[in-house]
């Protein structure tokens, strides 16, 4: 049988993995399925008119003044058969029922509680005017009646079986995920539990892996075990399988050209064999059987089964590749393709020069995926041998490189298959093989594209602290500010760029660890922190810098408290820290973007004498410097002095002669 692309054997896998039938089942049980039924709400949402907060029910066209509070309106049946009338009103809660006769809610912050007696009817103090219809949700609002709430084909999500218990939708038909059975051969394979390994054993990795890949999809799974190169022991355990109800069979091992390789020419004697090999590249071509088993006694369900490779990468991939979306076929999925986005190369990969290949990767969300610009990373999982599974390790998607034979440089945006759940870059680095002498783990760090930023005279770093902006829940808007504000400022600075930029968290060992690694290591010539100067028990920034410092610059810091307090009082709340570190110059500044071209403004015509001194320049002066000899004493008491000691010159005031 000739070897097809993968795409061809994905296509023949869809079309012969045809939809299981739906089934009814309880509401808990649907998180995740299919609906394979359409929702109608059996009444409106909300049934009554309800009050969108605590407050007062009025008639509106009373306005403002004292009134009566006749009665409570709460969840349930309070205020049942009281009606408010003109110069009375009614409590209610959020949620509650509206009564009779009022028209309007006010809310209770613009109320007053009144006290005219001990005893008797309540009095509140309406402060406001109010229209009909304020603060009140009609009937029907949210939901009406009979209108479609779910349609069939959507997946069941939380918020989606919250619906459903809204709706009274206690039993739910959905399309179910089917179940896979799992069979490891091989005479070299033992179970995991083997303590000493005899020469020639390894222990059964793929089926643990199987197993649990089929779990993480909702499917139930079977394990069928070890299974010796016997063929005729094999077929009956290919025939047991094939009547015990399952709809996926996975094979691994078996499926080469050795004389002991008998998955595919059993499979062939009870089914129809679509194809054999695959042109990929995962330094292996994959080989792959896909059966599919019409048995005689049960023509009307098909069994799909896969001879998976016995690499345990190749095994897997497969997997990822070709079951995952027949799985998602099965049950009901109307789109079972993974999800496919572009991300950014990391660093240069060299692709195959003769098959397509899925290169294991972590693709994760980057707030300047080296453009400049929000976008997706993506970073090799190291040595992609298709053995080796800890290539497989941490990685949530396959990069398709073509058959290119050259080095795809680093920046170059690829198509990434993505087989787990994305994340954030920061969080992830983490799991990231890496040559480094430091732990960078939750560290964000990038290389900044300058004009030439080999030549720069001084080399400048910007690190953001920032658990939001690690995490990636949010923009790093005052790292890109500093970053303009020195590079436009270059000539000032005696020719400093910035040539580094990196995100950590508010943690102290990573901010620490970044530090190190650019003082000590890149020897920066000026680092700038951004954030984590504040009051709150995450803001830790000059704890960890103050730890690493070697001469403190206090100077530095009461120019930019000055500077800052002109536009707010609220500057003197920042706890920066300045110093220097060997030959670098470390100082933190506030995570406001204004605040930080402030400080940096603030800064400017000190910091270019100060980066030359410690590249150990003293003739460095400012345009204005007066040498102290020629320097007129700015003291009275020195003043007084000289003239004491006869040290004066002829003074010049007319009232010291």
């Amino acid at each position: 049988m000739a070897m097809i692309s993968v795409n061809d054997a994905l296509q023949t896998v869809l079309s012969v993995s045809k939809r299981l039938a739906p089934v009814a089942v309880p509401l808990l049980d649907a998180l995740g399925k299919i609906l394979a039924e359409d929702i109608r709400a059996p009444d409106p949402l909300p049934p009554f008119p309800a009050s969108v907060k605590d407050g007062y029910a009025v008639v509106a066209d009373d306005g403002p003044g004292d009134y009566m509070v006749i009665t409570e309106s709460r969840a349930g049946n309070d205020g049942v058969g009281v009606t408010v009338t003109p110069g009375t009103v009614a409590y209610v809660t959020t949620g509650g029922p509206i009564p009779d006769g009022a028209d309007a809610v006010v809310q209770v912050e613009d109320t007053e509680i009144v006290k005219k007696a001990l005893f008797g009817p309540k009095w509140v103090r309406i402060l406001v005017k109010t229209t009909k219809g304020n603060d009140i949700r009609p009937v029907g609002v949210d939901i009406q009646k009979d209108a479609v709430v779910l349609t069939s084909g959507e997946r069941l999500g939380a918020s989606e079986i919250g619906l459903l218990a809204t709706v009274g939708v206690t039993m739910v038909k959905v399309y179910p995920t089917p179940t896979i059975a799992v069979l490891s051969t091989g005479d070299e394979l033992v179970e995991p539990t083997t303590g000493h390994l005899s020469r020639g054993q390894i222990r059964d990795s793929n089926r643990a892996m199987l197993l649990a890949a089929a779990l993480q999809l909702q499917c139930k799974v079977v394990d069928l075990g070890i299974a010796k190169d016997d063929e005729e022991g094999l077929g009956r355990i290919l025939d047991d399988a094939f009547t015990s109800g399952i709809d996926i069979l996975l094979t691994s091992g078996g499926v080469s050209m050795g004389d002991k390789d008998f998955i595919k020419p059993l499979l062939e004697k009870r089914g129809k064999l679509h194809f054999s090999k695959v042109v990929s590249c995962l330094f292996l071509f994959l080989r792959l059987l896909f059966e599919m088993i019409l048995m005689s006694y049960n023509l009307e369900n098909n069994i799909l089964t896969f001879g998976l490779p016995g690499n345990p990468v190749s095994s897997l991939v497969c997997f990822h590749l070709f079951v995952v979306p027949a799985i998602r076929n099965l049950a009901g999925w109307p789109n079972p393709h993974h999800l496919r986005v572009k991300a950014r190369l990391h660093q240069p990969i060299k692709a195959d020069p003769i098959r397509p290949e899925y290169y294991r990767a972590i693709v994760t969300w980057n707030n300047n995926d080296g453009t400049g610009s929000p976008g997706f990373v993506a970073e090799s999982t190291g040595r992609q041998t298709s053995s080796r599974l800890l290539s497989m390790k941490s990685a949530n998607a396959f990069l398709e490189l073509p058959a290119a034979g050259k080095v795809i440089s680093a920046g170059t945006p690829v198509s990434a298959i993505i087989v787990s759940d994305l994340r954030s870059m920061a969080v992830e680095v983490n799991s990231m093989p890496s040559d480094s002498a430091f732990d960078l783990s939750g560290t964000v760090s990038h290389s900044v594209t300058a004009d030439r930023p080999s030549d720069a005279e001084f080399r400048v770093s910007v690190l953001t602290v920032s658990d939001t902006v690690a995490m990636g829940a949010g923009p790093d808007r005052s790292g890109p500010r500093a970053v303009s504000v020195i590079n436009s400022s270059s000539e000032k600075l005696g020719g400093a760029r910035v040539v580094e930029t990196a995100v950590v968290p508010d943690d102290v060992t990573k901010i620490q660890t970044i530090l190190r690694r650019w003082s000590d290591i890149e020897q920066m010539d000026l680092i700038i922190t951004l954030g984590g100067t504040g009051f709150t028990m995450r803001d830790v920034t000059p704890e960890a810098t103050k730890q690493l410092i070697e001469k403190e610059t206090p100077g530095l810091l009461h120019v930019m408290m000055q500077e800052s307090l002109k536009v707010t009082p609220f500057a003197m709340l920042s706890r920066s820290a300045a110093g220097i570190r060997g030959s670098t110059l470390i100082i933190n500044m506030p995570g406001n973007p204004n605040a930080v071209a402030e400080c940096m403004e603030a800064l400017l015509p000190a910091l270019k004498h100060a980066l030359k001194q410690l590249r150990g320049d003293k003739r460095e002066k400012h345009p204005r410097h007066i040498p102290h000899a020629e320097a007129a004493p700015a003291d009275t008491w020195e003043q007084s002095y000289k003239l004491a000691t006869g040290g004066a010159s002829e003074p010049s005031c007319p009232c010291c002669k």
